[in-house]
């Protein structure tokens, strides 16, 4: 393979792909081209996006956050939890949510950057302790209006209209009621981790400690400060996922996010192969997590075995990092010799 094919493939393979994708699904699958189909493929993407999104953060900066389907999972059972058992508002309930991925981000940097332990133990750690902390309130029950509570009540709260249209709501766009709420929320955050990683100063800071953190911190980069920053961006993202989550489901379903942390981490590093930037990035994370929607939608309408699916995940995972680091490294050794 000579150098400009070489380069082609690298950068636009994985776009090929996904376009061809895309096009094999138009054809042999009836009703995938549609406009709510497409849509449909979006939503079932959005959450999972969000804390893909999150996880890029903490790849940026050289480290790993296992604790984000935990994270979003307990966001889910604290937001029915407030309304529900405590009656409290949607507002109230947000704001909870946000502040306890802030927290848990924050309490996941501190371990990684004072306390040394490695980030894939201390957001390990993380994960088992807030999958048993979400089920001590309910003893490991879901949480719904009139549901029994230890002393004998009934949980009397509802899960207000404005939270629900949060994750029910859909604007009008050339057909009615066409674009879901969280699909323009994974969109609007995708676009602000994609300015913000690759167009600001400290985005450049993030992606220098990734690549060479001493080099970094020898020119005066604050590192421990990036490092929690990015542990909290993920903790929040997370957190915004399981807001997304509850609002759609109505109810605080402690098994609905069990998926969660194996198909954002899938859509991260996907990524990496996107226009052959071998690293962490937002626009390939949002079109990793894309390609998993197509592949595991098309499947679905051509009546492919669910137990597939995993299957079908984990190899395209492999397929695209190896094609994004052994092509990689054969474009690197070229220009070696």
């Amino acid at each position: 393979m000579n150098k400009n094919a070489l380069d082609f493939a690298i950068k636009y393979g994985f776009l090929i792909l996904l376009g061809g994708l895309a096009l094999f699904f138009s054809i042999y699958a009836s009703g995938f081209a549609s406009p709510r189909s497409a849509v449909f493929i979006l939503q079932s993407v959005a959450i999972t996006g969000i804390l893909a999104l999150g996880v890029t953060c903490t790849l940026v900066v050289g480290g790993f956050d296992l604790s984000i389907g935990s994270v979003a999972t307990s966001a889910l059972m604290l937001s029915a939890y407030t309304m529900v058992v405590l009656e409290q508002s949607a507002f109230v309930a947000v704001a909870l949510c946000l502040i306890m991925g802030a927290i848990v981000g924050l309490v996941n940097g501190l371990l990684i950057v004072k306390m040394r332990v490695p980030d894939l133990l201390a957001t390990l750690g993380m994960m088992f302790l807030l999958i048993g902390l979400q089920r001590i309130p309910t003893q490991g029950n879901s949480i719904a209006t009139g549901m029994s509570l230890e002393n004998g009540a009934v949980a009397e709260g509802t899960f207000s209209a404005a939270f629900l249209w949060l994750g029910r709501h859909r604007f009008d766009l050339f057909l009615d009621r066409l674009v879901p709420v969280p699909v323009v929320v994974f969109l609007l955050i995708a676009l602000l981790i994609w300015l913000f990683l690759g167009y600001t100063r400290h985005g450049r800071l993030m992606y220098a400690i990734g690549s060479n953190e001493r080099a970094a911190g020898l020119v005066g980069t604050n590192v421990h400060r990036y490092k929690i920053v990015a542990y909290m961006i993920s903790g929040m993202l997370a957190s915004v996922g399981g807001i997304l989550l509850a609002a759609r489901l109505g109810r605080g379903d402690i098994a609905s996010g069990n998926n969660l942390l194996l198909d954002s981490v899938a859509a991260a590093l996907i990524g990496f192969a996107v226009l052959g930037a071998a690293r962490p990035n937002a626009f390939g994370t949002a079109a990793g997590a894309l390609f998993v929607g197509i592949l595991l939608q098309g499947l679905t309408m051509m009546n492919a075995p669910y137990y597939m699916q995993d299957f079908v995940k984990g190899a395209v995972l492999v397929a695209a990092l190896v094609f994004t680091f052994y092509l990689s490294s054969r474009r690197g050794g070229r220009r070696t010799a």
